[in-house]
């Protein structure tokens, strides 16, 4: 009964009333329950923050400028025998650079092309302009001995990507666990009325037949004022059982988004698919597709990140060179002549001399740290094998209880019948009677229940392999079409 994972789309058009299979509960959830759009915005939140990462591995091409720069102002100028003077300035000034920019992930440096003009007029009689040009300049910034953050983040960050997507198939099969209980809940409060209302029936018709018997001298009065005790209980009952239907009935109309006028009648499903489920098989894909797999590989890389990150900043050197040509003349054109003999050469380092072991100590750190991390992963591991040791063998246990306890719902249903005609003709107490109900009532709640576990359990283990037990085949989605939606 799997359902394939579909698109997120608009609330269907509600109805007054309609019978919903539990393969119809989990498709709308699956489009219209929140808990559905919280997983599709957290996909879609991993999937912009990859592509972030992505860009930053592309050339960058920037615009950095100043239209315009006007200055009116008085400034200090030195004379040449030492006394000061205050000179007026009145200047019109524009400025603009392209720069392509590119991050070298081999080395973790970043290199930019930079091409540059300024231009200068002295507003006022007699003044002049100046252009002053940059054709290109080669800039290099590189870190030494540091950690390379580029190259960290090409291992780290496509681990994060493969861990939000199984998350959010995950995610997807959890809202399935979600509406199984929903679902179930809401088809034991319908059963509970339906029982509830046929047992007030049969409470009604009996004491009715009781009060003749009683002036006939057939029964005892203690057992009439059971049977009207009995009516009165299916009464109360009756009340109870609407009452838990109409509340069941909002929490799942609530969790699917549907409308609050719409009456959803759930349908038993048929019975359950015969599969038996291998332990080691159900561990090797969930070791090889669940996000706690993809979530361990990525909590060592960052832990081993932060160790390095320590130790390269224990002899960081940074290292930034730039080379080019410029030029200046009164007029455009003149101001990119003659450049050959007009170098920028620069080069320079920052290196940390003394700083107390400061940097030794957030090493030590990083590494205490790496090792909490480790150990948490190890016993989340073993944890986590247990859990699917565990929650195989339920399952594969869950079918045997589950043939067991519909086959007691028919015999227990029919002992009921047998005891209200035994009764009638008086070869049976109000107690025999009493317990042949309850025996039908709890072998009806039983079957209800064993049905459901059945069902959660089965897209519990979905949930955790990210695999489809019936088709025999992985979950898969587009991933790319969805989160363009």
């Amino acid at each position: 009964m799997f359902l394939p994972l579909i698109a997120f789309g608009q609330r269907d058009t509600t109805v007054h009333e309609r019978a919903l299979t539990l393969e119809e509960a989990i498709a709308l959830a699956r489009t219209q329950s929140v808990d559905a759009a919280v997983a599709l915005n957290e996909l879609k939140t991993s999937y912009w923050e990859y592509r972030t990462f992505r860009a930053n591995l592309l050339p960058e091409v920037n615009f950095t400028g100043t239209l315009p720069n006007y200055n009116k102002s008085y400034s200090s100028y030195q004379n040449s025998d030492g006394s000061y003077s205050f000179v007026r300035n009145n200047t019109f000034g524009l400025s603009g650079a392209l720069s392509v920019d590119q991050n070298l992930w081999l080395t973790g440096g970043k290199l930019s092309l930079t091409s540059s003009l300024d231009y200068l007029k002295q507003l006022g009689s007699g003044g002049y302009k100046q252009f002053m040009s940059v054709p290109v300049s080669l800039e290099l910034t590189q870190p030494i001995f540091g950690v390379n953050t580029l190259k960290w983040n090409r291992r780290i960050e496509p681990v994060k990507y493969e861990e939000a997507k199984a998350s959010f198939i995950t995610a997807t099969e959890e809202v399935t666990m979600k509406t199984i209980t929903y679902f179930f809940q809401l088809l034991e409060a319908k059963d509970d009325l339906a029982t509830a209302n046929q047992n007030k029936k049969n409470a009604d018709r009996l004491y009715e037949v009781a009060k003749a018997k009683r002036k006939m001298g057939q029964i005892s009065e203690n057992d009439l004022l059971q049977l009207k005790l009995n009516a009165l209980q299916g009464q109360a009952d009756v009340t109870e059982a609407e009452s838990t239907l109409n509340a069941k009935m909002f929490q799942l109309r609530s969790f699917l988004g549907s409308s609050e006028d719409e009456v959803l009648n759930p349908v038993l499903p048929d019975a359950a698919p015969d599969i038996k489920m291998d332990y080691s098989f159900v561990l090797n894909k969930a070791l090889g597709r669940n996000s706690f797999a993809q979530n361990i590989r990525r909590r060592q890389l960052e832990a081993d990140y932060k160790v390095a990150t320590a130790r390269g900043n224990l002899r960081s050197i940074d290292l930034f060179a730039s080379v080019g040509y410029t030029g200046e003349d009164h007029t455009f054109s003149t101001a990119y002549q003659g450049l050959m003999g007009n170098h920028i050469v620069q080069v320079g380092v920052k290196i940390p001399l003394l700083d107390w072991g400061k940097r030794r100590g957030q090493v030590k750190v990083a590494k205490s740290n790496r090792e909490v991390v480790l150990s948490k992963i190890r016993q989340e591991q073993m944890n986590f094998n247990q859990d699917i040791f565990l929650l195989v063998a339920n399952f594969n246990n869950q079918a045997q209880q589950l043939n067991i306890a519909t086959e007691a719902d028919v015999i227990a249903e029919k002992r009921y019948q047998t005891s209200v005609e035994t009764f009638m003709i008086g070869k049976i107490s109000t107690l025999d009677l009493n317990d042949a109900q309850k025996s039908k009532d709890e072998a009806r709640q039983k079957h209800i229940a064993e049905l459901y576990y059945y069902w959660y359990y089965f897209y519990q283990i979905r949930s955790l392999t990210l695999w489809d037990f019936e088709r025999n085949c992985e979950l898969e989605a587009d991933f790319d079409d969805i989160v363009r939606k």
